[in-house]
């Protein structure tokens, strides 16, 4: 359990559900997170498998749907259904699980492995000073996780959150538990392989506890479902409720990815690029470029003391240079400077969605500006992992977005059920 007195962090081994061989292949079973899966990829889950995860989590509405009979109620029979059957099975003894994704980064080519803890952690307020969060979150993402989460009492994906731990000592064990042929094996469709192993033998979970015991937390991916659990444990009497899937992973990992979400700004009434242009180089450096590849070189070039801006519009290309201030990021420039002063759109804007489109990957950006989506790109450099760290232990938090980790963590590699 996390201790708020002490600040500590202690993780659990738990009794997971996992798919069965009867199941079917794991590649037609397992998915993306919820808030990642559009419809395509649900048309695509759904015809994979009659047993693929996305019907408990993101199962379709139909006009027809009742009080009775509808998306949540639905995920519950499924559930009940498949363990009743032998989909989904329990493991015999709880456990811990290492979880190893072989990925190339997408923006440099470079081959890496991020290494991850599969747990249970007790959730614990963030005044408690032991989980951090970095984002803040929206309301309507909460209540359709917290109907499903009442419907079928279980967690399918884990709140992924990072530590320090700059010895390595957690990822040394998890490489030990690495050694043996994996529980899973499964190519997302994406360009990541997911690999799984049962961590189970007593003397190795405490030295793992004992490791993670002083260490602070930080919500990476999943503060929706992260504050939805923690909402859900001060109403149920289920033991169970007080904790929630976790994978750890160290910050101090090489295989630890951020990459950048770019913006793209369409349907703004009045937009002037040449107005935007003087007011961007009243803002700092301002140069133009000769084409795309030029523009896409500076984005790539890292000066920690600079924040360097992308600006891409039809015809014309631009990079905006500004010392960095102390504790500015990229992202809270663009949407405090750019967006907002030069721009005109609010912070209301940009919570109800309005103006903006949110793009990973420089070339897919650049392509959506060239075919008429948007009226300008605005391309940023990746927030750091340190920057974000630094953020959340000081009890900040960033933009919306600010964030993209890589890969994403799947749904249904281990469910962690409330049972008692």
């Amino acid at each position: 359990m996390f201790i708020s007195l002490t600040k500590m962090a202690h993780i659990f081994p738990f009794h997971a559900y996992r798919y069965s061989a009867r199941a079917g292949d794991p590649a037609n079973l397992v998915t993306q997170p919820y808030d990642k899966i559009y419809p395509d990829m649900q048309a695509r889950y759904l015809a994979a498998s009659p047993y693929n995860l996305v019907r408990i989590i993101l199962g379709e509405r139909f006009d027809t749907d009742t009080a009775e009979n509808n998306v949540y109620t639905r995920a519950k029979g499924h559930l009940e259904t498949w363990i009743r059957d032998g989909i989904l099975e329990r493991e015999a003894e709880p456990a811990l699980f290492a979880y190893f994704q072989q990925f190339r980064d997408p923006d440099t080519g470079e081959q890496l492995t991020r290494k991850g803890l599969i747990c249970a952690g007790q959730l614990e307020e963030y005044s408690a000073g032991v989980v951090h969060r970095h984002e803040q979150t929206l309301t309507g993402p909460k209540k359709d996780r917290t109907e499903l989460l009442k419907h079928t009492e279980a967690h399918y994906g884990q709140i992924f959150l990072l530590y320090p731990d700059e010895t390595g000592g957690v990822d040394a064990l998890l490489d030990a538990a690495a050694q043996g042929e994996p529980l899973l094996r499964v190519d997302d469709g994406y360009g990541s392989l997911h690999l799984l192993w049962r961590i189970g033998d007593a003397a190795a979970i405490a030295r793992i506890q004992a490791l993670m015991a002083d260490k602070k937390l930080v919500i990476a991916d999943g503060h929706h479902r992260y504050e939805t659990a923690l909402n859900y444990s001060k109403e149920s009497p289920k033991a169970d409720s007080k904790r929630v899937m976790m994978t750890l992973v160290n910050m101090h990992s090489p295989g630890l990815r951020i990459l950048a979400t770019h913006r793209l700004v369409h349907s703004l009434a009045g937009f002037d690029a040449a107005k935007l242009v003087a007011a961007l180089g009243a803002l700092g450096t301002l140069r133009k470029v000769a084409g795309e590849a030029e523009l896409k070189a500076a984005v790539q070039a890292i000066d920690p003391a600079r924040i360097v801006l992308g600006i891409a519009l039809p015809g014309a290309s631009y990079v905006l240079e500004v010392e960095r201030g102390a504790g500015m990021l990229d992202v809270t420039f663009l949407h405090e400077q750019v967006l907002g002063q030069a721009m005109g759109i609010t912070e209301e804007d940009v919570r109800s969605q309005k103006y903006l489109h949110y793009v990973r990957g420089l070339d897919p950006a650049l392509e959506q500006l060239r075919a008429g989506q948007c009226q300008v790109a605005f391309l940023l450099q990746p927030t750091t992992v340190q920057q974000v760290a630094g953020i959340s232990f000081g009890g900040g938090v960033m933009p919306q977005k600010s964030t993209d980790f890589f890969p994403k963590l799947l749904s249904g590699v281990t469910i962690y059920r409330l049972e008692k």
